[in-house]
């Protein structure tokens, strides 16, 4: 009996620890504009003085307008982060436009993301987990994972995104493998991918 009453009490705690931990701590202040043109830095962007504050820092005009898609990718993402929305700060949200020629691609990425979207598992099991989208369709990315779009239509297709950063960035995988400056080493990158080095040399040589 006394084993039961110390489970059910362990049970309890860990039913109270959960719950708190699951509520979001309360604002301090109504809002922490970003101070977008200060020196300060720090993990996110420092508080412009609410005096100063106006409507203009909480709007964005323009996601209507479609993207630019001429390029090499057939792609265009119109980013809506605390840069653009300096009322973003400290919200932990944000959201892209992407426009998509017809077979353009969303090239494969991860965000420290009719469409064929997928992503890929964590290791070992690596699973390839693809959908073709219709109109009105959503699509959830989890965090961290690799992931892509790509337009398999033959019209322009454009998706909004939202994403749970107010500054998600973007790594491009193959940029930051085969792009980066200085190289990272041939030798290096031969052995991860199991190729000859003059097969990173190419790649290379493309970013």
């Amino acid at each position: 009996m006394a084993h039961r009453i110390a489970f059910l009490g362990f049970v309890a705690l860990a039913v109270c620890a959960s719950l708190s931990l699951a509520a979001d701590p309360a604002n301090l202040q109504d809002f922490c504009v970003a101070d977008v043109s200060g020196n300060t830095r720090m993990n996110g962007m420092a508080c412009k003085n609410p005096a100063m504050v106006q409507a203009s820092d909480f709007a964005f005009r323009g996601l209507h307008i479609p993207g630019n898609t001429s390029n090499a990718l057939g792609s265009r993402v119109t980013p809506v982060a605390v840069t653009q929305i300096p009322g973003l700060n400290t919200l932990g949200i944000s959201m892209v436009r992407i426009d998509y020629a017809p077979w353009g691609i969303n090239s494969l990425h991860t965000h420290p993301r009719s469409l064929e979207v997928g992503f890929v598992t964590s290791n070992p099991e690596n699973r390839h987990i693809t959908k073709i989208l219709k109109k009105g369709d959503v699509f959830i990315f989890p965090v961290g994972l690799i992931h892509y779009q790509r337009n398999i239509g033959y019209g322009n297709a454009v998706a909004i995104a939202a994403l749970s950063s107010q500054n998600p960035g973007v790594i491009t995988i193959a940029n930051t493998i085969f792009g980066s400056k200085p190289d990272i080493s041939t030798d290096l990158l031969a052995k991860a991918f199991q190729v000859d080095k003059s097969v990173v040399w190419q790649l290379q040589a493309k970013f």
